[in-house]
């Protein structure tokens, strides 16, 4: 198991960053940030992501939404794939928790249909949305508690999965943010499956010609699909796969090569920017 502790105010603006993860349950991982005042810039996830507020006031942004102000006690439910982020007040700090979930592990628990695609980024079709229910917001601090415990692997899977069947995703006391989104066209699988693979940007013609049509169509319907330009996805990807790497061990210097970066300091700025920690401390 993995629980990592990093302060570092001077250089990432994180006290007490705190994730977990262990490889008997790879379907989750969890964070928890104290007096955070690390900012990210818009991204998504190929997981499921859950945050909570704990302290202190930010501002949660996704694709379709807009901004909207939330405090303590709020839980945010983010499908995979949807773009967003969440920020701190300018000039405050705020403490929150986070679980990313693997989309199939969640569909599977929640037996949903798992959407066709080829890409585990292309959106679910299902919705983003706030709960202000102070219950689900406990049920959610007492199963984080859970998670950072010595408890069981057994233990922690049924009480994660109960968390989830019990209707905590679904539940009607879940406010919706925005209509839930179609999947992505067909035509952008074998672009996205060009860029995961790419180990440099590609050329923007390159791309339009995969997806058999002009450049400028090609930028309105990847960007109404996934709410990012094909760069902005293409960069969001390496460092979704540099998490990967990063938690299975490898060295930065390793994973930042690996992936296409011009150097290290070049990752580390770009993984802060999406991750909200620095490389060395999500290792």
């Amino acid at each position: 198991m993995s629980d990592t502790i990093q302060d570092d105010m001077a250089g990432g603006g994180e006290r007490g960053t705190r994730f977990w993860h262990d490889p008997a349950m790879p379907h989750v991982e969890s964070r928890r940030a104290c007096a955070s005042r690390a900012c990210y810039r818009p991204h998504s996830h190929p997981t499921w992501s859950i945050g909570a507020v704990d302290a202190g006031r930010s501002r949660f942004s996704a694709d379709r939404v807009g901004t909207v102000p939330i405090g303590p006690g709020t839980l945010v439910f983010v499908p995979a794939g949807h773009v967003h982020a969440c920020n701190p007040e300018p000039g405050a700090a705020w403490s929150y928790q986070m679980l990313h979930l693997d989309d199939r592990w969640v569909r599977r628990v929640l037996s949903m249909p798992v959407a066709l695609r080829g890409d585990a980024q292309v959106l679910s079709g299902h919705r983003v949305g706030l709960s202000h229910d102070p219950a689900r917001y406990a049920r959610f601090c007492a199963l984080n508690d859970l998670l950072f415990s010595a408890a069981p692997v057994a233990t922690k899977d049924r009480a994660l999965q109960a968390f989830l069947v019990e209707g905590l995703v679904g539940a009607a006391a879940i406010e919706p943010l925005a209509q839930a989104v179609q999947l992505a066209p067909v035509a952008l699988v074998p672009v996205m499956q060009v860029l995961q693979s790419a180990q440099v940007p590609v050329p923007l013609a390159e791309l339009a010609a995969v997806a058999g049509m002009n450049r400028y169509r090609l930028i309105r319907v990847f960007r109404a699909a996934t709410g990012m330009t094909p760069h902005a996805w293409w960069l969001n990807d390496r460092i979704n796969q540099g998490r990967m790497h990063l938690r299975a061990g490898r060295a930065i210097a390793e994973v930042a090569h690996g992936l296409g970066f011009s150097d290290q300091s070049h990752f580390q700025r770009m993984f802060k920017a999406h991750a909200g920690a620095t490389p060395g401390c999500y290792r």
